[in-house]
């Protein structure tokens, strides 16, 4: 009887926790999580990812990361998936795949890479994460990731429920792969890339662009490329002589690098922040297309979407947001806002911010195991109302009451020309008149000396690399 019970634990053990044969290297990985639930985990996330970032507008850009990417997954060890390859209109140097073939590109990593074979190389290393079942093998085995935004500062969870839906359900999506699982997608995107005619040993330059950019930002990237995986000279090597090995397996001998024709396709492409989706400058908030600014708690975080502008102290104990209410008055969606976080309202008024109508309330949530306060304002622009939402723990509410208001109350209007004007910097080429260093060619082209990091990051170069006659540089004005 009781080798019988054994026996029905098993099977049921079996039934929960599968083995699935993986795509890659034929051998069985423990997985929680089917081919199918993986492509409509994708199919879920897309949209979000798509809302939190937004896409970047350029046809010719997101046609040739479709081209490649398709060209690429056709050969890949999943050709059955319906891949999606998107870039995303985010200036953070960053790529990254969800299950399912939805492969992301940020504006940011696309202004870094020097060539065809870099940006080819890192495509195929992402593809290789969704070829090898990485992230479902992550999630099976319940390792959740930290963000690095806004999500990942909040420390009392209750504050959560106000945050972009966007940002929370993308805390499960990046995932920190371990060193095997790099390695693996380092091996695959050259395999990937050295298929369709590259030069994957590119790819190892690269790598050293991205270590350039962790140490300079003093923070590492997003997902991280690095810090779980071996030293950076220790992976160029090991990408180098793959790609020697690919090269002669498949008898390429003219590999393609394409630096010129990549540059080309990224000229004029935005640069940094994009100011027409809001900026900061001098602490105060600034939306050029919704023509609004206000005051940012001082030494705050913020993180601007499409949907919200979130900001919190580093500690994580309050939350700060902008975002755009619905209703037909004021008080309209004054109450909508109640209604949908369960608040118990103890006070509102009309008031007037800086010409416009407005409501101020005040309210309490004591449904969550830490009650919180909340202070909004609903405060009408023209045909928009926005919502200015500051909430914190009920204790710990009388020491950011003075923050939260005086950001609500100086919301105004914007009419500065300056601010309503001000455009993105992009990217423009120039071909070196004359052999020499580079830091010599930025000097001359009237480069701040400040800024000849930043610069020898974005081209692959450093201040004493020869750089010869004809070659094209990237600047930014």
């Amino acid at each position: 009887m009781e080798k019988f019970k054994l026996f029905n634990l098993v099977v049921l053990l079996f039934i929960v926790c599968s083995c699935a044969r993986n795509p890659v290297t034929g051998k069985l990985n423990f997985v929680t999580i089917s081919e199918k639930q993986e492509i409509a985990m994708g199919q879920e996330y897309d949209p979000q990812i798509v809302a939190m970032y937004g896409l970047y507008e350029d046809e010719i850009l997101q046609d040739f990361i479709d081209l490649k990417g398709q060209e690429m997954a056709a050969i890949s060890h999943r050709p059955h998936l319906a891949y999606e390859f998107k870039i995303m209109d985010s200036p953070i140097l960053n790529a990254f795949a969800v299950p399912g073939g939805y492969v992301y590109f940020t504006r940011g990593i696309m202004a870094h890479f020097n060539n065809e074979a870099e940006f080819a190389g890192v495509l195929g290393h992402e593809i290789g994460h969704i070829t090898a079942r990485h992230s479902v093998r992550q999630q099976s085995k319940s390792v959740l990731a930290q963000l690095g935004m806004l999500v990942g500062l909040i420390a009392v969870p209750e504050l959560g429920q106000f945050l972009d839906p966007a940002s929370q359900a993308l805390e499960l999506l990046f995932l920190k792969y371990g060193r095997d699982a790099e390695r693996e997608s380092d091996r695959l995107g050259v395999e990937y890339s050295s298929t369709i005619g590259y030069d994957a040993r590119e790819m190892a330059g690269f790598f050293r662009t991205l270590e350039r950019q962790r140490v300079s930002s003093g923070r590492d990237p997003l997902p991280d490329f690095l810090s779980t995986h071996p030293s950076p000279t220790d992976r160029n090597k090991d990408v180098a002589a793959l790609a020697g090995e690919w090269q002669s397996r498949l008898n390429l001998n003219e590999p393609k690098v394409n630096r010129n024709e990549y540059l080309k396709k990224i000229e004029g492409l935005i640069y940094g922040e994009d100011p027409k989706q809001g900026f900061v400058e001098n602490s105060v908030f600034y939306h050029p297309e919704l023509k609004f600014n206000f005051p940012v708690p001082k030494d705050w975080t913020l993180q601007n979407t499409p949907q919200q502008v979130q900001m919190a102290p580093k500690e994580g104990n309050a939350l700060l947001m902008l975002t755009l209410a619905t209703g037909k008055t004021t008080k309209e969606a004054a109450e909508q806002v109640a209604s949908q976080y369960a608040l118990q309202v103890t006070a509102s008024e009309a008031r007037t911010v800086n010409g416009l109508n407005a409501i101020r309330v005040m309210a309490d949530q004591k449904e969550q195991q830490n009650p919180l306060r909340v202070l909004y304002y609903i405060i009408q622009q023209e045909a928009n109302m926005y919502l200015m939402l500051g909430a914190a723990p009920l204790n710990n509410f009388p020491n950011f009451e003075v923050v939260f208001e005086q950001s609500m109350t100086g919301f105004a209007p914007l009419t500065d020309a300056e601010k309503l004007n001000r455009q993105p910097e992009r990217i423009v080429l120039k071909a070196n008149s004359i052999q020499q260093a580079f830091g010599e060619f930025l000097k001359s082209n009237q480069v701040p000396a400040i800024r000849w990091e930043e610069l020898g990051i974005l081209n692959g170069l450093k201040s004493e690399d020869i750089i010869e006659k004809g070659t094209l540089i990237k600047l930014v004005e």
